[in-house]
């Protein structure tokens, strides 16, 4: 699986399949910080090429490097957060 960053793709910023023509992202990551991915709810409604793809909240390497453009943290701290979220509730990056 992947996810498209690609702008000129009508799939972008969509959940695709690989492999795939245009640019995305893989899903998999030997280092396991995709183990557990959510996807935050940016730039989806609508979606507006250009402005930028998923937002992704996931695990954060074990030296805690920088992200893309993520947001990173501990396996244990993302599980206990998965445990207290739903659908609505809004994720305040600062």
């Amino acid at each position: 699986m992947g996810w498209c960053d690609d702008p000129k793709s009508k799939k972008y910023n969509k959940l695709i399949k690989l492999p795939f023509k245009g640019s995305a992202e893989k899903l998999y990551k030997e280092d396991n910080t995709y183990d557990i991915i959510l996807v935050l709810n940016y730039n989806f409604n609508p979606i507006q090429k250009g402005k930028g793809s998923a937002i992704f909240l996931h695990v954060a390497s074990k030296n805690y490097k920088s992200t893309l453009g993520c947001i990173a943290v501990s396996k244990f701290n993302l599980k206990k957060i998965i445990k207290k979220i739903n659908k609505s509730t809004i994720v305040n990056i600062s």
